[in-house]
């Protein structure tokens, strides 16, 4: 199929952070954007406005069927077509196993895997009547590692690299490629929030050295490095035969099994 003059990415959780980094680099690629977020990303859809990308905002809760089909909806409306799907909502819970309610459970299970399953399946139409489209599902280290305090959110994360990997070999043959990009810790607004919310609460039971000194590249991921992977894997040129793959930008954190003596000693 001969590739359209200006392709169409939709990404959700697009209002700050990892979501805004990917739709500001996306941008600069040439690619209109449909930006989907609980509340409208208004700043985001203004900076990308700004640098000439056509746009639009939707506000919509990834959770909830009517919500994805109206954006779905919107976006078809809009632009006639999408190209990339980049499924990057997402929620966290920092809790212990037994005291984690099936409330919460189910809160992020419904945002982190259901909304991506939702809009996957919304898409599906459109991407495999075109026989061509790229997905492209924000997992985390979580996802391939357990992290204690957070079984539903490393269990989501799991079952989203599931996903992608059954959606690959089920849609692969029709012209669909589906990859997941799995970050370490983000230095963002959202991991800033989260730290100053732990800190109201008491003693922080971590510090940012417990971080930088697991990573073997000795820092925090950025946002910049995601958008990089999510714009190598939407790529048909750069990564045109991958398909299944749990992409780790972690900076070397979950393939280093030793202790920290040993790997501050290195350094």
């Amino acid at each position: 199929m001969t590739e359209p003059e200006t392709q169409v990415a939709v990404i959700t959780g697009a209002h700050q952070g990892i979501g805004r980094r990917i739709a500001e680099v996306l941008a600069s690629e040439g690619y209109s954007l449909a930006l989907i977020d609980q509340v409208s990303p208004d700043e985001t859809l203004a900076a990308v406005k700004a640098s000439g990308a056509d746009s639009i905002g939707i506000a919509c809760d990834v959770s909830r069927q009517e919500d994805v089909d109206a954006a779905v909806a919107t976006t078809l409306r809009r632009f006639g077509r999408a190209d990339v799907l980049v499924n990057n909502a997402g929620i966290g819970l920092i809790a212990a196993a037994e005291s984690t309610t099936a409330e919460q459970w189910r809160r992020v299970l419904d945002v982190n895997l259901t909304g991506p399953f939702l809009l996957c399946k919304a898409f599906s139409e459109t991407l495999l009547r075109q026989r061509r489209g790229r997905i492209v599902n924000i997992a985390s280290i979580c996802g391939i590692c357990g992290v204690p305090d957070r079984v539903a959110y490393n269990a989501s994360k799991h079952g989203l690299i599931g996903l992608t990997r059954t959606l690959a070999v089920e849609w692969g043959g029709r012209g669909i490629r589906v990859n997941a990009v799995c970050p370490s810790w983000v230095q963002s607004e959202e991991d800033e929030a989260e730290l100053a919310a732990l800190e109201a609460q008491g003693p922080v039971p971590f510090t940012r050295e417990d971080i930088t000194d697991r990573v073997a590249l000795a820092r925090f991921a950025r946002p910049e490095d995601i958008a990089q992977a999510v714009v190598f894997l939407a790529d048909d040129a750069k990564s045109g035969f991958i398909n299944g793959v749990a992409l780790s930008v972690d900076g070397g954190w979950h393939i280093d099994a030793s202790w920290r003596a040993l790997r501050l000693a290195k350094r």
